[in-house]
């Protein structure tokens, strides 16, 4: 099993990841802020290994990419969050990626992140699209310049894309297109979880930005 380093581990997304990587064998590196915020089995569990600190360190972030085979950096903006977290969190990973000879990431945006060439936004994406940088521009730029941080780095990255993220149960199955093209609006946490796991040793989408739904 590939050894993996998470980031965003204690996230709605990420603890879900975290769960389905231990229960499938995976050792995990997970860098988090506060460990209490992990679950007791999660802490107990002998497949994980815990780093404290965040992306923004890059020492941290060093420690945690160690060892590993591959990288998901499922962390977000959230209230009070720096404007360009994602950017420098993902120049720090990177980094250290380059430093260890790791190759493969797999990072987590939205819809209004735009895939060229792929997505056929329909009227109700583009009215999400121009609520998104009418009411949080800084975060779809943010989301837009870590993927510059992605092009520019030449390792085999993913951006998986998701609509709005539902916490209820799981459906088991998914649909994977592009934003108006075999897509929906909405997809479980639990859903997008199984994708973004199976991700670690596809190469199916390297260098692309599936979007994925129910």
């Amino acid at each position: 099993m590939t050894t993996i380093a998470l980031l965003g581990a204690t996230g709605k997304t990420g603890r879900r990841v975290l769960d389905r990587a231990l229960a499938t064998g995976h050792h995990v590196r997970a860098l988090v802020r506060d460990p209490g915020k992990l679950s007791e089995a999660a802490r107990a569990h002998p497949l994980l290994t815990t780093i404290q600190g965040d992306v923004l360190d890059a020492d941290a972030v060093d420690r945690t990419v160690a060892g590993s085979g591959a990288v998901l950096a499922l962390f977000g903006q959230v209230k009070g969050s720096p404007k360009r977290l994602q950017t420098e969190g993902t120049r720090n990973i990177v980094a250290a990626m380059s430093r260890h000879g790791v190759r493969r990431i797999v990072t987590l945006s939205g819809g209004g992140l735009r895939a060229e060439g792929k997505d056929r936004p329909k009227s109700a994406d583009k009215v999400i699209r121009f609520l998104l940088k009418a009411l949080s521009g800084h975060v779809l730029a943010d989301a837009e310049q870590h993927l510059e941080v992605l092009q520019a780095s030449g390792l085999d990255w993913t951006v998986v894309r998701g609509p709005r993220l539902m916490e209820t149960p799981g459906v088991g199955t998914y649909r994977v297109g592009w934003v108006g093209v075999d897509s929906s609006t909405q997809i479980s946490r639990d859903d997008l979880a199984d994708f973004i796991l199976t991700q670690v040793d596809d190469r199916t989408f390297i260098h692309q930005m599936p979007f994925v739904s129910n």
